[in-house]
C-alpha cells in the first residue's frame, strides 16, 4: 500500500449480485467496507449488476478526476468482458482495450472522470494465496482429531465450468497450475460442475485418503451450499434438513468412498481478497502512467 495515491478516485467494487439470494453481495461490502478503512481512495462504493445499487446508478454520482471499476468476479467471462462494458457505454471504438481492463477509458459521461475498468480479481494470480488460506483452514478448524498436512492432502479447487466460454476454465486451471508448482500439496487438481472433470470425479483423481475442496467462487449459494455438496455424495434431502436448520450442508470431514472429505465455503469472503482488488487498480493505474 506504500506509495498508492488515489486520493483523487473513486472505487466501484462490483459484483454480480442476485434478487435470489441475499447473501449473494456480502463479499463486496466486506472488502468495500475494508478498503474504505485503509483510506487509501477518495471513496469506496458498492455496485453490482443484478441488484441495487446497481453500477448504472452508482457512477452518475461519482465526480472524481479517476474512476476504478474492479469487478468481483472469478473469470474473464460473457459478463465482465461483454455484457457490463457494453451496458456501461465501453463498446464504442475509441475504448478497443476496456474489455481486457487495460484502462484509462473515456468518460460516461459529460464530466472529467477518467474510468479504469480491471480486470476481474479472480483471474490474478494472488489468487493462489486466498485459495490456499481457504483450504488451511477449514482442516485447522476441524482438525479431527489432528489436522492432516498438506503433502498428506489433495487439494481440489472447484469451478462452475462451462462449454460456453474457454475462459472460464482458463482461470481456475491457472490457479491450480501455480498452486501445484509451490509442491506443498499430495496433489492439486480442477473439478467442475458442468464440465470434465466432474465434481463426483474427485474420489478416483484424489491420490491420498485425506481430501479439501475449495470452491472458486464469490459467494455462497445455491451451487456451494447445495449443489457441490449433493456431487459430493451427500443425499439431497440431508442437506436441504441441514440448511432449513441453519447448519452447514457439509459436516467437515465426512468420510465418502474411503476417503475423508473436508469442504470449505466459497473463497469470497476471504480476507485477503481486499489486497487482490487493489492490485488490481494499481494495474489498471499503471497503464496511465
Amino acid at each position: 500500500m506504500n506509495g498508492d495515491n488515489f486520493s483523487d478516485a473513486v472505487l466501484v467494487v462490483l459484483g454480480h449480485g442476485s434478487t435470489q439470494n441475499a447473501n449473494s453481495g456480502a463479499p463486496v461490502y466486506q472488502h468495500a467496507a475494508e478498503l474504505r478503512r485503509r483510506k487509501i481512495f477518495a471513496q469506496v462504493r458498492e455496485a453490482f449488476w443484478k441488484q441495487e445499487p446497481q453500477i448504472k446508478k452508482v457512477l452518475p454520482e461519482i465526480s472524481t478526476p479517476r474512476v476504478f471499476i474492479a469487478p468481483l468476479f472469478i473469470s474473464e467471462g460473457y459478463f465482465s468482458d461483454e455484457v457490463i462494458p457494453r451496458e456501461l457505454g465501453f463498446s464504442e471504438p475509441s475504448t478497443p482495450n476496456l474489455v481486457k481492463g487495460r484502462g484509462p477509458h473515456g468518460a460516461l459521461r459529460p464530466q472529467p472522470s477518467t474510468i479504469f475498468y480491471c480486470r476481474p480479481v479472480g483471474t490474478h494470480d494472488s489468487m493462489a494465496r486466498v485459495l490456499l488460506a481457504r483450504a488451511n483452514e477449514i482442516v485447522e478448524r476441524f482438525p479431527f482429531p489432528r489436522a492432516p498436512k498438506p503433502k498428506d492432502m489433495t487439494l481440489f479447487i472447484a469451478g462452475h465450468g462451462t462449454e460456453k466460454n474457454a475462459n472460464s476454465r482458463k482461470a481456475i486451471e491457472r490457479q491450480v497450475e501455480l498452486i501445484r508448482a509451490m509442491n506443498l500439496y499430495a496433489g492439486v487438481q480442477v473439478i467442475f460442475m458442468e464440465e470434465s472433470p466432474r465434481i463426483a470425479d474427485c474420489y478416483k483423481l484424489a491420490q491420498t485418503k485425506n481430501l479439501v475442496v475449495v470452491p472458486l467462487f464469490i459467494s455462497d449459494g445455491l451451487h456451494t451450499q447445495e449443489d457441490i455438496p449433493v456431487l459430493l455424495g451427500e443425499p439431497k434431502k440431508a442437506v436441504e434438513q441441514r440448511l432449513a436448520a441453519g447448519q452447514p450442508a457439509w459436516r467437515n470431514p465426512t468420510e465418502k468412498n474411503g476417503k475423508l472429505v473436508w469442504y470449505s465455503p466459497a473463497i469470497g469472503s476471504e480476507p485477503h481478497l481486499a489486497d487482490v482488488i487493489l492490485e488490481r487498480v494499481r494495474e489498471a493505474a499503471k497503464v496511465e502512467n
